[in-house]
């Protein structure tokens, strides 16, 4: 407890706000209060000005010329790729694959390994909890190829029940595709028990690390997953990045997933060969600007402490759910302990949440209402749409004050 004291204390979220331009913006004359955090994260003034320094200064097409702007070019995009490694401790950098998002890193695993190795009648598990960017794709397969598709229940609490896995994983379970983190509830699932359930009958193992890997350390040797996908605009990195690790072996075996530019070896008119990992997978210009700031974004997050960000949400989170809870016209919803990030969906009794975050909106407060693109798991908690408040290393308890306020005006007016 007196080491989570200490890095608590070394996370300063009042000087880490001045890393970011867009706190100076009012809300009609308010001060923005950001809580919409899961959807996207703010971004730094480094990640900013490393895209900008980018076009100033470098801009040109990778691996693509021997001229200086294109080595130069070349060499920072690579550098990044190398960073986000190191980042979630990969063994090698060539594992990391760049992309716009983690819902495009998933397409990626489906189409590239799930189109030719999965057959009719193999399985395919995931959870109730995923984003709906890690259930259409597998629904694809299972449309496609005939695969069935079982899915892990949670508890009211929104626990999975990891005591229907061994009962869900079979000879016949060929991919387990599990979020780690959920962006609805927060909760933190313990994907190395499903990971170590999953490795019993030598099924490959998907991790959806997008609402973690911003907030708790991850790293992927330890854990022993066989993939791993991330948005970089969720962990204060430009938007349209993303990445996927995979496995080396895996990731030389599989197909690739787009055709075209800079992922061929060679082309005649017969046929073709494929580029070397990572590049395989990465067809025609990238986003060079928006990779080499997603590896800014992995600077700042290693400067300020992934651990210190996690307690600190940790704080934020417990002091929200605390505040909220002495209100009886608040429904909270997910785990009451500390196995959270920091995420908050509740409802107001008698009040539509839309109407909730438009009224919030009006104080400057920015919130998401809706079915947070994880409409099975609404369904699973009794339903359709809530108000989720996300905060991140920059949000303060001053915040999570004026935002009870706020929401007790709300329960005043209806």
């Amino acid at each position: 407890m007196e080491k989570h004291k200490v890095a608590l204390e070394s996370l300063d979220p009042y000087r880490i706000r001045n890393d970011f331009p867009i706190f100076e913006r009012k809300i009609r004359g308010k001060p923005l209060i950001y809580f919409d955090n899961a959807a996207t994260s703010q971004k730094p003034k480094s990640v900013i000005e490393v895209e900008k320094r980018f076009y100033e200064e470098t801009n040109a097409n990778i691996h693509r010329a021997v001229h200086t702007l294109s080595y130069e070019s070349t060499v920072l995009y690579e550098e990044s790729h190398k960073k986000v490694a190191n980042f979630i401790g990969a063994k090698n950098w060539r594992e990391i694959i760049f992309t716009r998002n983690a819902t495009e890193s998933i397409n990626l695993v489906a189409y590239g390994w799930g189109l030719h190795n999965l057959r009719k009648g193999d399985e395919v598990l995931i959870t109730i909890m995923e984003h709906h960017s890690n259930i259409v794709p597998w629904q694809m397969l299972r449309d496609q190829k005939g695969i069935t598709l079982k899915i892990l229940d949670v508890d009211d609490e929104g626990r999975l029940k990891l005591d229907e896995l061994p009962r869900l994983i079979s000879e016949r379970t060929k991919l387990v595709s599990v979020i780690h983190a959920s962006n609805v509830l927060g909760t933190v699932n313990p994907v190395r028990h499903v990971i170590n359930e999953a490795k019993k009958v030598g099924a490959l193992v998907l991790v959806d690390a997008a609402q973690s890997i911003p907030h708790i350390p991850v790293n992927v040797t330890e854990l022993g997953c066989d993939f791993l996908v991330a948005s970089g605009h969720k962990m204060l990195g430009p938007t349209g990045t993303g990445f996927l690790y995979g496995r080396y072996e895996i990731l030389n075996e599989m197909e690739p997933f787009l055709y075209g530019g800079d992922m061929i070896e060679t082309v005649t008119v017969e046929k073709s060969t494929w580029n070397e990992l990572p590049w395989k997978y990465e067809a025609g210009t990238p986003n060079i600007a928006g990779g080499i700031g997603l590896g800014a974004a992995v600077d700042y997050l290693n400067r300020i402490g992934v651990e210190k960000i996690f307690e600190h949400e940790r704080e934020i989170v417990g002091y929200s759910l605390e505040r909220m809870s002495d209100f009886p016209w608040i429904e909270l919803y997910g785990p009451r302990g500390n196995d959270r990030v920091g995420v908050v969906l509740f409802n107001i009794s008698g009040v539509h949440p839309h109407d909730v975050a438009g009224i919030l909106d009006e104080e400057g407060i920015a919130v998401r209402s809706g079915h947070h693109c994880a409409q099975p798991l609404m369904r699973r908690l009794g339903m359709d749409i809530a108000v989720r408040a996300s905060f991140y290393l920059y949000n303060t308890k001053e915040e999570v004050d004026k935002f009870v306020e706020v929401l007790r005006e709300v329960r005043r007016l209806f």
